[in-house]
């Protein structure tokens, strides 16, 4: 095996999950040039991975733009370009984890010699050479991709997730430490998604966050995306402790590392949330609508998880707006759970 493509486009916990098949795939084939195919706003969770060869940026909106404005011609040299760069690296293999028709078509471009499609659908399969299920243990944190690397045949006794960051970035965490005073110990807090039914309620955030400082002796930080600052507002305003707000404030690979120095981890089923598992830092996360996983392979990581009858409801919730399964979750029971994976790190 020469050359490996792996597609998977996006999400952020998507790509944190997939990550273990790239040391996979390199202790398999260790002279194989390994390249992923990535939507620019995840391509620094692949750019430092030392088992990488190259991460080729698809520029998936930009296209979509283009179409949008009926600029076809455009958009055509756009698609024939990456074509062309796909072509020029003669895979031998190429790998859809994402499924979708629109990575089966880029899957498809690449001319791939063996095309396998994971759980490929809308159409996507019949660009595949090969189909192969989601399949593995639902409880386990990533398990289609650890079902996929068995059965090809790729080494998986320490099949762990792994997210690498700059020096930069690690020389932000030190300076934000000092600015910030939080060299006492921090608790990362991630509250926001996309999806409304995949929050704890903003309150409860805002008395968590006292608990936290008192109880445990940590200063909780708020992690999020620009889109997050007017929540994050709330909750600080809310709040009857002193909250460090980084919302908006950090990239992507600088709050990467926020995560690894930190003391604590509490999130919802969000990427950053899954990156204190990868990066072994004492972590709870908080499902509701979504349960991708309950085992997450760490002892001191836990997921909080209460089903309801509709449970789960993924993007079609029918309590209207209640989202009882969130709701279910208590400050004690985090508070609990945390002293148990803080004794465990310790």
């Amino acid at each position: 095996m020469n050359s490996i493509l792996i597609v998977r486009l996006s999400a952020i916990g998507d790509i944190v999950f997939a990550s273990p098949l790239i040391a996979a795939l390199r202790r398999k084939w260790p002279r194989a040039r390994i390249t992923w195919l990535v939507q620019p706003e995840c391509a620094t969770l692949l750019d430092r991975h030392p088992d990488l060869d190259e991460v080729i940026v698809c520029p998936l909106r930009r296209w979509q733009q283009l179409l949008r404005e009926r600029r076809f011609g455009e958009l055509r040299n756009c698609i024939l370009t990456l074509r062309e760069n796909l072509i020029a690296r003669d895979f031998d293999l190429a790998l859809d984890l994402q499924g979708l028709l629109k990575s089966g078509l880029l899957t498809w471009l690449s001319s791939a010699r063996e095309r396998i499609g994971l759980g490929s659908r809308e159409g996507s399969q019949w660009l595949m050479t090969r189909r192969l299920p989601r399949g593995g243990d639902p409880e386990r944190i990533g398990s289609e991709y650890l079902y996929l690397a068995e059965q090809l045949g790729l080494p998986t006794d320490d099949f762990r997730m792994a997210v690498h960051y700059a020096p930069a970035d690690a020389a932000f965490v030190e300076e934000t430490i000092e600015r910030k005073g939080l060299g006492g110990g921090y608790a990362v807090f991630c509250p926001f998604t996309t999806r409304p039914q995949k929050h704890w309620i903003e309150d409860r955030w805002a008395r968590l966050a006292p608990r936290i400082r008192a109880e445990l002796g940590l200063t909780p930080v708020l992690l999020g995306g620009p889109a997050d600052q007017a929540s994050a507002q709330r909750i600080t305003d809310a709040a009857e402790a002193d909250l460090v707000d980084l919302t908006g404030q950090t990239s992507l690979t600088e709050a990467a590392a926020m995560i690894d120095r930190a003391d604590l981890l509490i999130a919802v089923d969000t990427g950053l949330g899954h990156m204190g598992i990868a990066f072994d830092t004492p972590s709870l996360l908080l499902f509701g609508s979504t349960c991708p996983y309950t085992d997450t392979t760490r002892d001191n990581a836990r997921v909080l998880y209460h089903a309801q009858p509709c449970s789960p409801c993924k993007r079609r919730p029918i309590c209207e707006g209640r989202f009882d399964c969130m709701r279910a979750i208590t400050s004690e029971e985090i508070v609990e759970n945390a002293r148990q994976v803080l004794r465990v790190a310790r």
